[in-house]
């Protein structure tokens, strides 16, 4: 199953911004080209005085829902105004289910986020370094390893006056799968997007065309994929 961690993605490096106009909720569709079935996402971002709330849902379809995967954060941020505002406290929950591989192992993570954006706050980014705790996940050995580290990019480019949103995440991270005989996962998912509300008379129009690739190592399969989709999105 996919685990998007999309458009919002631009959002989590800003929690000690005051720019909070330009977030809120969106709902995608992505048929991807590999598996040959569909994802429906949708985000919200919630920024308020002490940091911010994030979460994503997906659900997959092949055609029925097969699938289903959620994740919630919470960026904390109480010293906005000091030298560390680049700074803040990440908390973080992972978990979902799928008609093939039945209930995913719950994650909890917490860890820090260092953000930056540019002066006209059309490129923004942040860096995750966190400690992830995965109960009932057992090594390579056989011995118990609940814990476990994950490191997390996320960033949102606009170009040509907004027209273009190049975006995206990657995840690295440790988590024992015996079946496949590995313990380190990648995954990547950068998306572009063409935002139709630029076109005159459209301004009302909060409906974006792109694509996204996914990359990843060892996430569904062990070895190397590429993924790539045609997708939708509606921005509210």
């Amino acid at each position: 199953m996919r685990k998007l961690k999309l458009i919002v993605i631009l959002a989590v490096g800003l929690v000690c911004s005051h720019a909070t106009d330009a977030f809120g909720q969106n709902v995608q569709m992505h048929y991807d080209f590999g598996r040959k079935s569909a994802t429906t996402t949708v985000e919200m971002f919630r920024p308020d005085g002490g940091g911010s709330t994030f979460f994503f849902v997906d659900f997959d379809y092949s055609p029925k829902v097969s699938g289903a995967y959620w994740e919630i954060s919470r960026e904390l941020c109480f010293w906005k105004e000091s030298k560390l505002g680049w700074l803040s406290a990440h908390i973080e929950y992972n978990g979902g289910l799928s008609s093939v591989a039945g209930s995913f192992n719950n994650a909890f993570l917490v860890g820090a986020t260092y953000s930056g954006h540019s002066k006209d706050w059309s490129k923004t980014w942040s860096l995750s370094a966190m400690y992830k705790a995965i109960p009932g996940t057992v090594g390579l050995a056989g011995d118990k390893q609940p814990h476990n580290f994950q490191i997390t990019a996320v960033w949102n480019l606009d170009f040509f006056k907004h027209w273009i949103s190049f975006n995206g995440f990657a995840d690295f991270w440790r988590e024992a799968r015996p079946w496949q005989n590995t313990e380190f996962i990648f995954i990547a998912e950068p998306q572009l997007w063409v935002n139709l509300k630029n076109i005159k008379g459209w301004d009302r129009v909060n409906l974006s065309v792109g694509t996204e690739v996914e990359l990843s190592c060892n996430f569904v399969e062990k070895g190397f994929n590429v993924m790539p989709t045609v997708a939708l999105k509606w921005t509210f």
